[in-house]
């Protein structure tokens, strides 16, 4: 199994794919299930599969897996038997790995077993405003089970994103150690804080120590955001840094869909670079054309 290690990451930035949702609504697909991303595992793998391709095509070197949103309970609660659930997450995973070993040729591509916080799979857009109101106990019952049959698939790491609240992180870091695939850890903020409104020191010290985080940072926020949270990520964990964010817009809850003026990051991802990120990428509302002209950028970086 391939792992990221400091020789892996001293080839230079890592390039991270971009946005599953909009690539595949792109490609015509309907979206609109409560399940997202998660319905086509079963019902549609072979879009899941294109628009791996299309990022590695793009100069990805880095497949984010379609199990974002995916749970045992949330698939049976959707009509699935639980034999059926395991099988969808497990198949996120073989899914890119597939993808990963056609199209590699002489490269080095790896496979990120996407772990969504708690609220994706609520379908409300509580991933954006955390403090479920669980209890650490209720959350570790939640991620354990998930955690255990992506790392059985055989990922070359967990990507954990988008978790809005250090409580959260709390219950996830020392689940990360117990599984022992190294990980990428990145919150979504807004200003100096958490999304839940935890200053980012306290937040980032919790990634502190583990033996499985391997970088730390920020995904699906606005790019505009990105620095000021990379760089206090690095300075608390002396990790390298991660940064994919989204446009910029806002995901209005009722109707389902972005709302603002969206944002290139493109421009300012050679700051991020300097301020230690060594995965880069993109959110949602990220494309294929987005990566390719980021992989182009960061080709030239020293």
């Amino acid at each position: 199994m391939q792992r990221p290690s400091s020789d892996l990451l001293d080839d230079g930035v890592l390039v991270l794919d971009g946005g599953l949702s909009n690539a595949l609504e792109d490609r015509g697909v309907d979206l609109s299930s409560e399940l997202w991303t998660a319905r086509l595992l079963a019902d549609a793998p072979m879009e899941i599969a294109a628009v791996h391709r299309a990022y590695f095509e793009a100069g990805a070197r880095v497949a984010t897996t379609a199990s974002y949103q995916a749970s045992v309970p949330n698939l049976v609660a959707a009509g699935m038997t639980a034999a059926a659930a395991m099988q969808s997450i497990v198949s996120s995973v073989r899914i890119a790995k597939e993808v990963r070993d056609e199209v590699s040729g002489d490269r080095r591509l790896l496979v990120a077993a996407s772990v969504g916080p708690y609220g994706a799979v609520l379908a409300d857009g509580s991933e954006y405003r955390g403090d479920y109101g669980l209890t650490g106990a209720q959350l570790r019952d939640f991620h354990l089970p998930r955690l255990e049959l992506l790392a059985e698939a055989g990922p070359d790491l967990f990507a954990v994103e988008t978790i809005p609240d250090l409580v959260e992180a709390e219950v996830l870091v020392p689940l990360l150690d117990e599984m022992g695939l190294p990980a990428w850890f990145s919150y979504a903020t807004q200003g100096g804080s958490t999304r839940a409104g935890q200053p980012l020191e306290e937040a980032y010290a919790v990634l502190a120590g583990s033996t499985a985080v391997f970088a730390a940072g920020v995904n699906c926020s606005a790019p505009s955001d990105v620095l000021a949270a990379l760089a206090t990520a690095v300075a608390v964990t002396g990790l390298a840094g991660v940064a994919y964010p989204n446009k910029g817009e806002d995901w209005d809850t009722e109707a389902h869909q972005w709302r603002g003026d969206a944002q290139s990051s493109i421009s300012l991802a050679e700051g991020w670079v300097d301020a230690g990120a060594r995965l880069v990428g993109g959110c949602c509302r990220v494309g294929p054309d987005d990566i390719a002209a980021l992989s182009r950028l960061l080709s030239t970086l020293p």
